[in-house]
């Protein structure tokens, strides 16, 4: 044989490092955490520079964030130069819809000169973290990300993991990118200004990491249903820092670029991101969850996975934090919205269908295929119990 026909096989590892820190007013001069994590970076003979993305609704209830972060950079980070401006995008799930908002910030990349040895500071929902997370991912092949979550689904899930992402034709995250960001930094001040919907919104993550991976912290959820519905700030401290600890080591131990089907922190999700779709959006990420969760414990418990009390139990702790579990969406068009859905979650994981049910809470087991009469009983059930809560 030539060398010309010789196979070449190549092969090499890439370490990700980052830190996820809990913290009180960040950008507080007196807060040295920034100014740490930023002294870290000691390369010579570049200029490094920092853009600073925030989510409107968060800038709303700060007005004073944009003085407060350029007088904290210019007293403790000398040595990074803010852009000359703060861009604002707005937030919830339509931010991650338009594509004219995507290119706006490729442009301010290119604009003020931001490179790879730049930080991009992305400061908001989880929804705006995804869209600033994929334009740094792919702006000079990746810019460094700095995530700053604002909302507790964003704390607790979404900002502490590797994914960044819009969506394309109508389908939630078609195109995306697994970038690790440099650093997170969970403020716990930055929550006291979300409104209960969203305060209740990221505990739907916390009830499914739960369900799926520890039956005490379930059992914790359970009993501290009052505190965390009544916005008590030390219960969801400890929630948030839990919830982020077993996603983290999720993301280690197991697939972080999600090159399998396997797909286990998506349990309640195949549901959830049809109806977030179905409802516009007015439904919002994590009441969709709470929703895909009860459908897919129901569906569980009539295939006979899942014991009745169990059942019961994972609804009544929904119901206590003020969930809604059903929505007439749900059963539109003799459910076959639903069973689209599925067909475009398989899609999704290239293929071949993985979902996650319980088996009890605290563990989980996939499986590769639902039946759609099930399904459709399973949102009967839901339509039904609704009616007795009423």
């Amino acid at each position: 044989m030539s060398f010309s026909m010789q196979t070449i096989q190549q092969q090499f590892k890439v370490e990700y490092n980052y830190a996820v820190f809990f913290t009180q007013h960040l950008f507080d001069p007196a807060n040295t955490l920034l100014k740490d994590f930023f002294n870290q970076y000691t390369e010579q003979g570049f200029q490094k520079k920092a853009l600073v993305i925030v989510d409107e609704g968060f800038a709303n209830f700060h007005p004073s964030l944009s003085s407060d972060i350029r007088t904290y950079f210019s007293q403790s980070v000398p040595q990074i130069q803010l852009a000359s401006e703060t861009i604002i995008v707005p937030g919830g799930e339509a931010c991650k819809n338009d594509p004219v908002l995507f290119e706006s910030l490729v442009n301010a990349v290119d604009v003020h000169g931001i490179d790879r040895h730049s930080f991009i500071i992305a400061i908001g929902g989880g929804a705006v973290l995804d869209l600033v997370g994929y334009a740094a991912a792919v702006s000079h092949r990746g810019i460094k990300l700095i995530r700053v979550p604002t909302t507790v689904l964003a704390q607790n899930d979404s900002g502490v993991g590797v994914k960044n992402s819009i969506n394309f034709k109508g389908k939630k995250n078609f195109l995306g990118t697994f970038a690790p960001p440099v650093a997170v930094f969970n403020d716990l001040t930055f929550l006291r200004t979300l409104d209960d919907r969203d305060w209740r919104g990221g505990l739907a993550e916390a009830i499914k990491v739960a369900l799926i991976k520890d039956t005490a912290f379930f059992e914790w959820i359970e009993s501290h249903v009052d505190a965390l519905a009544g916005r008590d700030e030390e219960a969801m401290a400890y929630l948030i820092h839990r919830c982020a600890e077993m996603h983290t080591d999720h993301i280690a131990g197991g697939d972080p670029f999600e090159f399998g089907s396997s797909r286990p922190l998506d349990f309640g999700h195949w549901a959830a991101h049809k109806l977030e779709y179905l409802t516009d959006f007015q439904v919002r990420h994590g009441e969709a969850v709470a929703i895909g969760i009860a459908l897919d414990c129901v569906y569980a418990a009539k295939i006979g996975k899942l014991p009745e009390a169990d059942l019961t139990r994972i609804l009544d702790v929904l119901t206590k934090l003020g969930f809604d579990l059903y929505h007439p969406k749900l059963a539109e068009n003799d459910k076959i919205n639903l069973r689209n859905g599925l067909q475009e979650f398989r899609e999704h994981l290239g293929g071949r269908l993985t979902i996650m049910l319980l088996e009890k809470i605290g563990k989980g087991v996939e499986v590769h295929e639902l039946d759609a009469d099930i399904i459709a009983q399973s949102v009967d059930y839901l339509e039904g119990s609704k009616l007795i809560h009423a």
